[in-house]
């Protein structure tokens, strides 16, 4: 399996402080004692908005979990096109903008991530609430390559992401305690009736701040909604995704 969305939260390296919320440590070796038993054999570490864009926590994590791990990262606002560089050969396949928890410059969110895509062949990742991605068509439409975080975490922003997977965009099926979604499995269903390569699981784990964190009854809602195309959904999408081979 490859776990699409983890969160590594290492002791050694500072955290900011986000709405007066700091996490518990969630080291590696929490992670690997966690998912034991599920054959994980690859998976994207996530930057949190307590992670800042901060990357040395990053790096270290890429380097102990070795091949078959890539990182998605937020950039400074002054970062250059060599950081992006060091940051790619580090394992870094991605830039994350996250909508729910920090205020963001649309135009400076659609320049980086323009950049990143030409410089290093990145994609997009959103952390944002569905209902918000009409307005935000504008943006989308000028971004070569784009995924959304945790099913778009409503179901009154569902039809509009459908609407975007129609044309092209990835979806995390992640974070089924956080996501307000009235039935998970009919919007993975929805989904992947649109595009069945659209989808990539992953546990969210530890699931800082949501109601629930990742269960194993969570691979049973995933099985029963996309069939056949399990092991896709499990692997496949997402090592398409993030280009390793």
């Amino acid at each position: 399996m490859f776990d699409a969305h983890v969160h590594i939260i290492d002791p050694r390296f500072p955290l900011v402080e986000n709405d007066g919320y700091l996490p518990e440590p969630f080291t590696i070796a929490d992670y690997r004692k966690r998912v034991d038993g599920f054959g994980v054999d690859g998976g994207a570490v996530v930057t949190a908005s307590y992670q800042g864009t901060d990357q040395a926590y990053l790096v270290a994590a890429l380097q102990e979990l070795g091949p078959g791990w890539v990182g998605v990262t937020q950039l400074a606002e002054d970062a250059t096109d060599d950081d992006i560089l060091e940051l790619d050969k580090a394992g870094v396949r991605a830039l994350r903008f996250n909508l729910r928890r920090s205020a963001t410059d649309l135009k400076l969110l659609a320049t980086q991530a323009q950049r990143a895509w030409d410089l290093v062949g990145w994609h997009a990742e959103f952390y944002v609430d569905a209902a918000l991605l009409l307005s935000l068509e504008p943006v989308f439409k000028k971004l070569p390559a784009v995924s959304i975080d945790h099913l778009g975490m409503s179901t009154r922003g569902l039809p509009y992401l459908l609407n975007l997977v129609d044309r092209g965009v990835k979806v995390k099926a992640t974070g089924f305690g956080r996501a307000t979604i009235d039935d998970v499995g009919d919007a993975l269903r929805r989904i992947h009736a649109v595009n069945p390569e659209s989808l990539m699981f992953g546990t969210d784990l530890p699931g800082t701040r949501a109601r629930r964190a990742f269960e194993a009854a969570d691979l049973d809602i995933v099985a029963a909604a996309v069939g056949d195309d399990l092991e896709a959904v499990l692997g496949g999408n997402a090592r398409a995704w993030y280009r390793l081979t």
